[in-house]
């Protein structure tokens, strides 16, 4: 059993931002107890003297392709078509099981420095991704990336059989990479495969302008009205990027109670455009954030993700009191993690999983404390991060891992790997 004290602790539960004295214990995977130190306080195996450092719930990365670090800052300044059809294709096809295992731990460094207790992964090699992230002690949504033919129907069933009973750290969500790279008969079949196990399922969705623009030339509808009309949405789920909705696409996601995941430092890298994330808040549209790939943001950092998505708004929306601080850290940490499934990690309350971070409040930029909220949206930075814990472990403290691999393994695995793809 571990104490935390002495510190702030900002539970994030419902609707509240206050921060609070609260002593915080976990006992296994879970928290057992937030308030007031007690007088019959049991054994502990470790107490955490926070020293007026904070204490909050984790973010949670509802979008990305951890594997993709092979090719961080490879096929840079370049439009997304061309980006992905012409450099991040090719070479994702020299991937293997073993590559991804190796790259999806580098990722898993990155995210627990960062904050991040648990990612929604849509890449290759979905079992190599599972392990690596068991093997870490790292949590982790499967989100299956299915493309091509109606074949993909039968992949999807046999993972939604496997990933649901694999490990505790691990769960899964039904998904395809996106209707430009899928057949109508699979996105028929999915939608069809949705129904059956009552389903949510996400995709990438509206990223682009011309995206939107060649679904409406194929089906005269746009890719969320398509998706509509296969019954793909029925069980909920969401779309990831959604830069471009029309009214009906998002009525449709007010009734189909669907989630959207935005990706603000990737969509501005690519050009892609700026999400209207204060419209569909507005709409009641549950809100989650996502660093995408590593290939196209660079960085897998939540803190960015933020300021990015709060600023962008005020920017295009020229109100400079739009997606306060407050919403954008609801998004970044339970929106997230409601989009993902993860309800029994979304805040600091007992009987919730233990996935927190430690903040600390005791450097420069987070100095003086006139609103700790604000100043984790607008001034904090990964650096911040002094300790992160997934499901009452430990894995990140003062800038060490303890994730059952060495640091310099796994970096010398990953730049092995691209040696070998890339040159």
């Amino acid at each position: 059993m571990i104490r935390f004290y002495n510190g702030k602790v900002l539970t994030l539960c419902g609707f509240a931002t206050e921060i609070t004295d609260s002593e915080v214990w976990v006992d296994g995977d879970s928290i057992i107890y937030v308030g007031e130190k007690r007088v019959d306080s049991p054994l502990f195996e470790r107490e955490i003297d926070l020293k007026g450092n904070l204490l909050m719930p984790s973010f949670k990365n509802a979008h990305s392709h951890s594997a993709m670090t092979f090719l961080r800052s490879f096929a840079d300044d370049l439009p997304l078509k061309e980006w992905l059809f012409d450099r991040v294709f090719p070479l994702e096809d020299k991937l293997t099981p073993d590559k991804v295992y190796h790259l999806t731990k580098s990722a898993v460094l990155e995210y627990l420095s960062s904050g991040i207790t648990a990612a929604m992964d849509m890449y290759f090699f979905p079992d190599a991704c599972a392990q690596a992230n068991i093997d870490c002690g790292f949590r982790t949504v499967i989100c299956s990336g299915v493309g091509g033919s109606a074949e993909g129907v039968k992949r999807l069933e046999r993972e939604w059989k496997h990933f649901t009973k694999l490990n505790p750290l691990v769960s899964y969500s039904m998904g395809f990479h996106a209707e430009y790279t899928c057949e109508y008969e699979l996105l028929k079949g999915i939608g069809e495969l949705a129904q059956e196990y009552k389903a949510p399922v996400f995709t990438h969705n509206s990223e682009t302008e011309n995206e939107v623009a060649e679904c409406r030339a194929r089906y005269g509808m746009t890719p969320t009205q398509l998706f509509e009309s296969l019954h793909i949405y029925d069980n909920g789920g969401g779309g990831f990027h959604c830069v471009y909705l029309d009214d009906e696409d998002v009525e449709i996601f007010q009734r189909r109670k669907l989630h959207i995941v935005s990706c603000p430092a990737s969509n501005a890298k690519l050009a892609s455009g700026i999400a209207p994330l204060c419209r569909y808040a507005e709409k009641g549209i549950s809100l989650g954030l996502g660093t995408d790939g590593a290939a196209s943001n660079n960085a897998l950092d939540m803190f960015r993700e933020m300021y990015l998505a709060t600023v962008l708004q005020k920017l295009s929306c020229a109100d400079a009191s739009a997606m306060p601080a407050e919403t954008v850290l609801k998004m970044a940490t339970s929106g997230s993690a409601h989009a993902m499934g993860l309800t029994d990690c979304d805040c600091i309350d007992a009987g919730k999983k233990a996935d927190l971070i430690v903040v600390d409040l005791n450097q420069p930029n987070m100095q003086p404390v006139n609103n700790i909220v604000k100043n984790l949206v607008y001034s904090a930075c990964k650096q911040n991060v002094v300790m992160t814990m997934v499901n009452g472990r430990i894995l990140y403290e003062n800038g060490e891992f303890f994730v059952g691999d060495s640091v310099d393994n796994i970096y010398n695995n990953a730049n092995r790997i691209v040696k070998e793809i890339c040159n």
